[in-house]
């Protein structure tokens, strides 16, 4: 079995078609490959069913799955916490198969709880950070037109500020719980009208179950449209083949779960292998290792940046039952995986993946590992380096990574889909090197997006936040290489007659993106300047701010 398209698709479990209407014409589909036996799975499959239901089914409902700030929930704990809130759903909400639901809130159990039940529900998750302002998740919201929402209390005031509501709005965590302030918008009050058994819907392996928005070169958001088998089918590649996941492993981490770095490594994949995960919110670098001791975690997953920030820190706590750590989200520099495995002891596991991929496709553990090389495709995934006529080129050679395996990118209603598939293969964007081994070697972006901490951000996104301010003429926004954070946003502004380019202009102006748009895209570097680099048709001309 080798592609799958559109025409090929399963009959659909929705009564709302929206998420097919909406996917991409098949000839712009990129080629799906299940070579590995683990990879065939059912036409009829709810991934929900697969990860909790079966876990319990075989006796693990006693095993912990979450451990939260506030105790440890089991499995059958879990389960039902979920079937409640799918109740809540599909009964109080009357919400249909195939409606879209937006999830925010932090890392911690009932979040978790909540994507599940969507999942399981027969809904689709629309995860947004937590970070996100009420300009960013209404056009989300409208974007993937989503009929309800479910959201953490502590960050409710960016979906009051909604001009209006995009469709009805749950609260949960609130002081007090089934009592809180806004009991008749409180989700736990609402919980615990139900007790029975849900029954997980009927879906298709390929009906969309899961929407996770991206920023692009360009700062509109995009959505990569994720199937039920794809949920699957990242726990069965990396963590299977390289992570070696067991059921004995605890995970614990910094990734958001509405990305999709965060919602493997955190949820899906201790899930996949019954083992227990820690979430917790606003971890420092500190406070990650003190959870790994207090915890005894074995596996955790963060960016760069957070090891380089935690080596210096590392001697001063006991990470003795830490066996695994993975980087991921911006490249990693030689010198962190150097003085991480100097404090640590450990190998870092670096990896990258995509949100159109979902997961980690190129990787290597253990013995494999190859300081400078984020490493090989993981067993289920193919890749290749492109050149500019998308032709592949041998050891040596700098160009477009292009990648294929079980999941791949399907935007929804966007015509960028053509820009990232190229003749079945997904571009994600990374100019790479392989060498005569097979091993792959990142060496930059090949579009202008910047990777910050983990981050991706849109320079045309931050350079709009700037254009509202009434100081600002014009302005340019690029990275700028930094060690410690991998690049910083860097702006480049031209000031409006009368407004002064002085320290106290420069802050106000971070403030301003601060309060327009999430607040780790703001611009670290304000730089003043009389004019833009432009050419005579009035593009600006990013190398030169680049090179000045």
């Amino acid at each position: 079995m080798t592609r799958t398209t559109a025409a090929a698709l399963s009959c659909s479990g929705y009564e709302d078609d929206f998420a097919r209407s909406h996917l991409p014409p098949p000839a712009q589909w990129p080629e799906f490959r299940f070579d590995l036996p683990e990879l065939r799975y059912a036409d009829r499959l709810n991934c929900v069913a697969e990860l909790l239901d079966a876990a319990v089914a075989r006796g693990g409902g006693a095993r912990t799955a979450i451990v939260g700030a506030d105790g440890n929930w089991t499995y059958a704990g879990l389960q039902a916490r979920v079937d409640r809130i799918a109740h809540v759903l599909r009964a109080d909400l009357g919400l249909a198969s195939g409606n879209r639901v937006l999830l925010r809130g932090a890392n911690n159990p009932m979040l978790a709880a909540c994507l599940l039940a969507v999942l399981k529900a027969g809904c689709i998750a629309v995860p947004t950070m937590p970070l996100l302002r009420a300009r960013e998740l209404a056009t989300i919201g409208a974007k993937a037109r989503v009929d309800a929402v479910l959201c953490a209390d502590g960050l409710r005031a960016e979906i009051d500020a909604l001009a209006g509501p995009p469709a009805p709005v749950l609260f949960f965590g609130a002081a007090g719980g089934a009592h809180g302030a806004d009991g008749a918008r409180s989700l736990e009050a609402l919980m615990a009208r139900h007790d029975a058994p849900f029954a997980a819907a009927d879906t298709a392996a390929d009906d969309v179950c899961l929407i996770s928005f991206t920023s692009g070169t360009t700062g509109v958001p995009k959505g990569t449209m994720h199937f039920h088998r794809d949920l699957l089918a990242i726990c069965d590649c990396f963590p299977r083949h390289t992570l070696d996941t067991r059921a004995d492993d605890i995970f614990i981490g910094t990734p958001p779960l509405a990305f999709t770095f965060g919602l493997g490594g955190l949820l899906l994949f201790p899930m996949r292998v019954g083992g227990a995960t820690v979430l917790l919110e606003k971890l420092t670098p500190e406070a990650l290792l003190a959870a790994i001791e207090k915890h005894r975690a074995t596996i955790c997953f963060t960016a760069p940046t957070f090891y380089r920030q935690m080596a210096p820190l590392a001697a001063k706590y006991d990470l003795a039952s830490l066996s695994r750590t993975v980087s991921a989200g911006e490249a990693l520099p030689l010198a962190t995986r150097e003085a991480w495995q100097k404090a640590s002891g450990l190998r870092m596991i670096d990896g990258i993946g995509a949100t159109e991929l979902l997961h980690i496709f190129i990787s290597a553990a253990g013995d494999q590992i190859r300081p400078g090389a984020t490493g090989k495709p993981v067993p289920g995934y193919q890749a290749c380096i492109l050149d500019g006529d998308g032709a592949p080129v041998g050891p040596g050679v700098v160009g477009r990574l292009a990648v294929k395996g079980p999941t791949g990118c399907r935007y929804l209603d966007d015509a960028r889909q053509s820009d990232y598939v190229l003749d079945g293969w997904n571009l994600t964007g990374d100019a790479y090197e392989m060498d005569a081994d097979g091993y792959f070697y990142y060496r930059s972006r090949t579009d202008d997006m910047i990777i910050s901490a983990g981050y991706n951000i849109a320079g045309a996104e931050v350079e709009e936040a700037l254009l509202r301010h009434p100081a600002v003429l014009e302005c340019g926004v690029i990275g700028r290489a930094d060690v410690e954070r991998g690049q910083l946003v860097e702006a480049h502004v031209v000031l409006k007659d009368g407004f002064g380019a002085d320290p106290a202009m420069a802050l106000a102006l971070q403030e301003f993106v601060k309060q327009g748009i999430a607040p780790y895209k703001y611009p670290r570097s304000v730089k003043f300047t009389d004019k833009l680099p432009r050419t005579e048709t009035g593009k600006l001309q990013r190398f030169k701010l680049r090179a000045s």
